[in-house]
């Protein structure tokens, strides 16, 4: 999250991370990010910005199976109808002196939850009435949370797998299934888990808090941890009913190498050379196959490059029954994932296709032309902090450079890496 901050805010280019390893609610979330040591007044200060009438705010320390957390609590005073539409919530935050940012971040929560509730009840987002997401309390919760983050300072959010509870939950539409209908089309796309926690562990105003405003669900990504905050649910379970926040900053790779492999001396780089490549996530496709015609894999790895995947390859595996089979494994992007499993199960003979996601590190790249006697030719090119790393002459170029002027494709290969060192293409 990004903009101007307020006096006060503190730094930006930090991550959080939330553990939510006993669920997650509106009033948790909130408690947890000023457990980190948000100014209480400056937090209750933006809020008042906000035309909603009276409530009280209570911030206190409580203790859960023996963790200090603090306790959010929003009080309203003589609200008389809690019942809201979407436009309702929404010209209410338009008529604030909130940040430009919380507000389009806090309309874009709402406008989530109403998408979910729309779909649920066969009706549109416009008119969906809010009954308990409507009130008072879980328009400070929600608010809350989104101008918190961003006195923070916090512009990556990362959540955890979700335990969903079970049983039964009484709501203004009368005894539902846990989770809620709606808080299951809020997590499509997050990682959820059963627990055995009887009751609802996520609320629909934390599944819709954690689904908008983070990028990410998994495990904590590498931090330099700076502080971590409990924020305290009301009910107890087995485990302490808790939401943990561990904020930070990206922790380094090369510094993290450094450190944990000790190399000699001379073979430490500068100490202000970090590591500035690319983190991120990869979708990763896979399914065995032991009953398909191995000619056809040649065609369904150019499909599957053509149609988006990142990479595409080839495993010999050893199956049940001593069967020798092969594993297909694709990498794409999250957007094309539907897409590749689609052409897997067209091109192959698979009736199941595994997925997961993984975090993953990358160097920077580039593409530089050299000229060489047989023709121009790129170069592809790694880069660490500015310095190349690796390089290599890209393929097809050798390839139809070789055919053109009938020599082994060799030469034209190192005719192009010496054509990059006399550019000063160093690698």
């Amino acid at each position: 999250m990004t903009g101007g901050k307020p006096k006060g805010q503190v730094g930006r280019g930090k991550i959080l991370y939330f553990d939510c390893f006993a669920g997650a609610s509106g009033d948790m979330i909130v408690g947890a990010l000023l457990d980190l040591g948000l100014d209480a007044e400056l937090f209750k200060n933006e809020l008042e910005k906000m035309p909603l009438g009276s409530y009280d705010i209570s911030i206190r320390k409580i203790t859960k199976s023996g963790i200090r957390a603090t306790k959010f609590d929003v009080l309203p005073q003589n609200e008389d109808n809690c019942e809201r539409h979407l436009h309702d919530i929404e010209q209410i935050i338009d008529a604030s002196r909130l940040a430009p940012e919380v507000k389009s971040r806090s309309k874009a929560v709402f406008r989530l939850l109403a998408d979910a509730e729309a779909r649920v009840h066969g009706t549109t987002p416009e008119k969906i009435h809010f009954h308990e997401v409507g009130a008072v309390d879980s328009i400070v919760d929600i608010v809350g949370a989104v101008t918190a983050l961003y006195l923070l300072g916090v512009e990556r959010v990362v959540v955890s797998p979700l335990p969903m509870g079970k049983g039964f939950v009484r709501c203004s539409h009368g005894l539902i299934p846990v989770p809620a209908p709606a808080t299951v089309e809020l997590l499509k796309g997050m990682v959820t888990y059963g627990s055995e926690h009887d009751g609802e562990t996520v609320t629909p105003t934390g599944a819709a808090l954690l689904s908008a405003l983070a990028e990410q669900c998994g495990p904590m990504p590498a931090l330099e941890v700076e502080g971590v905050g409990y924020g305290a649910g009301t009910r107890d379970y087995g485990v302490p009913n808790v939401i943990r926040a561990v904020i930070g900053r990206e922790a380094h790779l090369m510094k993290t190498l450094q450190s944990s492999m000790n190399p000699p001396e001379s073979m430490n780089p500068p100490e202000n050379i970090l590591f500035d490549g690319i983190e991120g996530t990869v979708v990763v496709l896979e399914a065995n196959i032991d009953d398909m015609n191995p000619e056809f894999f040649d065609h369904i790895l150019e499909k599957l490059l053509a149609h988006g995947a990142l990479d595409a390859f080839l495993i010999p595996v050893q199956m049940k029954k001593n069967r020798p089979a092969v594993l297909i494994k694709v990498l794409c992007n999250e957007e094309d994932k539907e897409k590749i499993a689609e052409l897997l199960f067209l091109e192959t003979s698979t009736i199941g296709v595994r997925y997961s996601r993984w975090n993953r590190y990358c160097l920077r790249r580039e593409s530089r032309l050299v000229h060489t006697e047989y023709g121009d030719i790129q170069i592809k090119i790694a880069l660490l902090n500015g310095i190349v790393v690796n390089k290599a002459p890209e393929y097809e170029d050798c390839r139809n450079r070789a055919a053109a002027h009938g020599v082994p494709l060799k030469k034209v290969y190192l005719a192009a890496l010496r054509a990059s060192e006399e550019d000063n293409i160093s690698g």
